[in-house]
């Protein structure tokens, strides 16, 4: 809380509008770049950006300069070594949800490893499958290639088993999804990730883990249940697991619930005590050891019937080429693929990066992954992008570098080269029991409803409407939905923002919303009138009708019935029945005037009042003659509050011009704080809209109109309260003797001191 200052002053100065303090200050000329100057500096070349430019696209080659290889080597390994554990049981475990053999999960986390170690600007994401990614390749799988009846006629498909011709649809999808990631990096649109919110991804997200968790029910209740994909796909899947629920294999559930807990347990014990932990237990990896050595040893698969991993071939497979009729029939899926696949991984590289004080480049990330996609297609491997889990024990045990991460891929070239058939007895059902826990953080995520209906019902409404649309219509669908539904409330935020009237806090020179405060002053027929967004052609009748609104009266109405008024009253004068006296009109009878009455001609009714032909101009709050009746209009001057409009269109001009005409030809005085440069580049100034009504700040605007409009004297008092100056707090000695002797009188009827406490 600050102290009472040792010294104040009350800072004096004119009174400015925006011409006058342009007068006053000159400002410095920028010129700023034409579309032309950018695509010359796009496309220039020197040694210089060639320098950079090969840096910005190996990012390995700065990193690695300054790599320390005494402080960082060991625990690279440490973290490589554990990392890499987690990725082979994650690759079995997610190849799962893609619906293909499990050991293809290990090419995934191996191939794109090695391309983002040199291409990423990530040091400490571990890249390879992720969930909600297998899940949505699964869906285009099993869409095109189904577990029942016939596949889709593609060329291509002649002489293949349903996996290979399945592995040949998800490594398609993934070269696609790759490309599509790739364009986006070299067409610097990097950006387009920000439209996904926190929010969304959250909801979809939590959408997608009970898409997962339904997926390995049928390997935890050891039940065959075809692929579904489209639309209610899951309704129907819980549907058939219902229907075949007494055929339950007692031994994979049994496996499951043990593993399970287990699994909880201990990770809850690993959270609860990581700072007392030199590393968190890999509870996963040793399950999978002790299940597959049990398995092995009471031979679950001949005894029980169990659903083991099974053969697992040795080495690496020759590189495919996609097929582009697969494209044809997946674009639809390929790209949300390839926008969830890099949102995911930058959200978590972003976290590690803040956290340890480095910078990415999105737009790299997305080379990055794009490359890595395209090349690990070409492998039989599956889209990569970035497990939080896995990532978190990357960090944790002690990696600074992607070095970590290249060594993780060595583990898993291991196990796929030498040691995978140890792997074969592994009871499916494990790697499902493992994927179910892993799905906590993201089940949890109910959670957050409460919290956003009670912060932000529009935020809320997206969180719910991505959750419930990947839920019922699928993942691809729902993102659409979700994203959909995010910019509605995007554009409707815009289009009707939270218009209000300001006052002034008595004593400051500052202006509040009239409703959230009390003690206010509002100077009588002055309106102070906030718009808090853009103007433009979707908002600008919304601005009109909400000014109308504050003001309590319609101008362009005001200004008709005033000039039918005018026209009534000039034929009075032309037919004798209405005389002007020095008190006034006098007139002898008429009836009031006829609202049907000279509609012929409308464009007349809506030009400037004209009383060149009339003895003198005529009050229009005052008693009219000929029991005339015109709406009063209680204001004298009106002060638009712009500093919270970022633009204005064609459209927003246009409007914005005629409702000020209008406004001027009721003789209401408008002010507008601050001016916008766009409207000297429109022509938006003529001979009614002026660029004088531009002020510097609303207290300059307010000034101005008080010295216009003198408030009456048993008012004085609160006339006088708005007369503020500003009082800043410094240390003793820290201003200078120049500054001490500096004052500048107010152009005003009255004046400001100035007080220094020395």
């Amino acid at each position: 809380m600050m102290r009472p200052a040792a010294q104040q002053y009350v800072v004096t100065r004119p009174l400015y509008s925006e011409e006058s303090f342009a007068q006053d200050h000159e400002k410095i000329y920028r010129h700023r770049k034409t579309m032309l100057d950018h695509v010359k500096q796009y496309f220039t070349c020197d040694a210089k950006r060639a320098k950079n430019t090969a840096l910005s696209l190996l990012p390995v080659i700065g990193w690695m300069k300054a790599y320390r290889f005494k402080e960082w080597l060991l625990g690279d390994i440490v973290s490589g070594v554990s990392t890499g554990l987690v990725a082979v049981l994650q690759g079995l475990a997610y190849c799962l949800l893609a619906s293909l053999p499990p050991w293809y999960g290990l090419f995934s986390a191996f191939f794109p490893v090695i391309i983002y170690f040199f291409l990423g600007t990530s040091r400490h994401i571990s890249v390879g499958p992720f969930p909600v990614l297998c899940l949505m390749i699964g869906s285009a799988v099993t869409r095109l290639v189904p577990d029942e009846g016939p596949a889709f006629n593609i060329t291509g498909f002649e002489g293949l088993t349903r996996d290979e011709q399945r592995v040949l649809v998800a490594s398609s999808v993934t070269f696609l999804a790759g490309i599509m990631q790739l364009a986006m990096g070299v067409l610097q649109v990097g950006f387009v990730v920000m439209y996904l919110s926190d929010t969304l991804v959250s909801g979809f997200t939590t959408a997608a883990a009970i898409h997962i968790l339904v997926s390995q029910l049928k390997f935890v209740l050891g039940l065959e249940v075809p692929g579904i994909s489209g639309p209610l796909s899951l309704i129907y899947t819980l549907e058939i697991i219902f229907n075949k629920i007494t055929s339950t294999n007692v031994c994979d559930v049994v496996i499951s619930i043990v593993i399970m807990v287990v699994v909880f347990i201990v990770k809850e014990i690993n959270d609860r005590f990581k700072s007392k932990l030199p590393v968190p237990i890999p509870i996963e990896v040793i399950m999978t050891v002790i299940a597959c050595g049990v398995s092995y040893a009471f031979d679950f698969k001949t005894r029980y019937g169990i659903d083991v991993v099974g053969y697992i071939p040795k080495g690496y497979e020759a590189p495919v080429a996609p097929n582009p009729q697969i494209f044809q029939e997946t674009a639809v899926e390929a790209f949300p693929i390839a926008i969830v696949g890099f949102a995911v991984a930058f959200s978590v590289a972003k976290v590690y990066s803040i956290k340890h004080d480095y910078t990415i480049d999105g737009n790299q990330e997305l080379i990055a992954f794009g490359v890595s996609n395209i090349f690990g297609a070409s492998f039989r491997s599956f889209a990569a992008s970035t497990a939080l889990s896995r990532s978190a024990v990357q960090e944790s045990t002690g990696g600074k570098t992607q070095v970590a991460g290249l060594l993780s891929a060595v583990i898993v070239m291991i196990v796929t080269l030498a040691i995978g058939f140890l792997l074969e007895p592994l009871p499916k059902s494990v790697l499902g029991a493992v994927i179910i826990v892993n799905l906590k953080g993201s089940l949890m995520q109910f959670r957050e409803i409460p919290y956003l209906w009670r912060r932000d019902k529009a935020d809320c409404v997206v969180w719910l409407s991505s959750c419930i649309g990947a839920f019922l219509l699928g993942l691809d669908l729902g993102l659409a939905v979700g994203l959909g539904v995010e910019l509605i409330s995007v554009i409707l935020r815009t289009q009707f923002p939270r218009c209000s009237l300001l006052a002034n806090i008595r004593g400051t020179d500052i202006y509040k919303d009239r409703k959230d405060y009390i003690n206010i002053y509002e100077p009588e027929g002055v309106k102070i009138f906030r718009i808090p967004s853009p103007i433009f052609f979707a908002n600008i009748e919304f601005f009109r009708n909400k000014l109308v609104e504050a003001v309590e009266f319609n101008p362009l109405r005001v200004l008709r019935k005033r000039n039918k008024a005018l026209r009534m009253i000039r034929k009075l004068l032309k037919k004798g029945k209405l005389q002007w006296t020095s008190i006034g009109f006098l007139n002898t009878s008429c009836g009031p005037i006829n609202e049907s009455e000279d509609e012929s001609n409308m464009e007349e009714l809506d030009q400037p009042t004209d009383f060149k032909d009339f003895p003198a101009r005529i009050d229009w709050n005052a008693e009219l003659p000929a029991n005339i009746v015109v709406p009063r209009v209680e204001i004298h001057s009106l002060v638009l509050d712009f500093a919270a409009v970022s633009f204005l269109d064609i459209s927003g001009l246009k409007g914005l011009k005629a409702l000020l005409k209008e406004l001027i030809r009721v003789e209401v005085e408008v002010y507008i704080v601050p001016q916008h440069t766009k409207l000297h580049d429109c022509s938006f100034f003529d001979d009614e809209v002026q660029s004088s009504m531009f002020y510097l700040t609303l207290h300059d605007a307010m000034l101005h109109i008080l010295e216009k409009h003198p408030e009456p004297t048993q008012k004085k008092s609160d006339y006088e309260k708005i007369m503020t100056g500003v009082t800043v707090h410094h240390p003793p000695g820290s201003l200078r003797s120049r500054d001490r002797n500096v004052g500048i009188s107010l152009k005003l009827c009255f004046s400001l001191f100035m007080v220094f406490e020395k």
